[in-house]
């Protein structure tokens, strides 16, 4: 039903109605915006880029074909635009959340008590320090991918990337970031049985 109502409203936008853009600005303006806020460094960077991606998208509207889905199409435009903003200041770190309920981080689930509780709070911490630490074509990545659960399809739709680079940035991605938690001193190695296993299915 909302598929067929997303549709719709993209139709009308195409035509320039503004009504039925604002409801779809309105329909992915958190999703936006937690792409934005985890590869930009402060909210008002997220913020800009978050309005430069509706502005490109509105502009761009007349000429969406739909060969891919609108939000794929839309995170590119977001994408893009968290790239010029850091460009544009010379930034190159982020200062990513992990606290939304987007979020997807591998953790028990379940009533936790509050030493668990303060152990995951501390990971979060470190999975945050460690994805602002690496360069930004691994980050962008793996925001999509482990927090936005993008396919790799998808991810090479949205960043404009061969398939085999998305899997290899992710591949060398995750490697440096588990490199860079290690080094933190508060992340356990897994026994290296374990570890080749895990690598062998990525």
């Amino acid at each position: 039903m909302m598929d067929m109502q997303e549709q719709n409203w993209i139709a009308a936008a195409q035509t320039g109605d503004q009504s039925a853009f604002e409801l779809l600005v309105r329909l992915y303006e958190k999703r936006v915006y937690a792409l934005t806020s985890r590869m930009c460094r402060n909210p008002a960077d997220a913020e800009e880029a978050a309005q430069e991606a509706f502005l490109a998208a509105w502009q761009g509207l007349p000429f969406f074909r739909g060969d891919s889905s609108f939000s794929t199409w839309l995170y590119r435009l977001a994408s893009n635009a968290c790239v010029d903003v850091l460009r544009k200041e010379g930034r190159h770190q982020s200062a990513v959340s992990l606290d939304d309920e987007d979020a997807a981080i591998d953790l028990p689930d379940g009533s936790l008590s509050p030493h668990d509780e303060a152990e995951r709070s501390e990971l979060r911490q470190q999975i945050e320090e460690g994805l602002a630490a690496l360069p930004p074509d691994y980050r962008q990545v793996l925001i999509l991918r482990e927090l936005h659960q993008r396919s790799y399809d998808e991810i090479a739709d949205i960043l404009s990337l061969d398939l085999g680079t998305v899997k290899s940035r992710i591949n060398r991605g995750r490697k440096r970031l588990r490199k860079i938690l290690l080094e933190s001193g508060n992340f356990s190695a897994p026994p290296a049985s374990k570890q080749s296993e895990k690598e062998g299915c990525k």
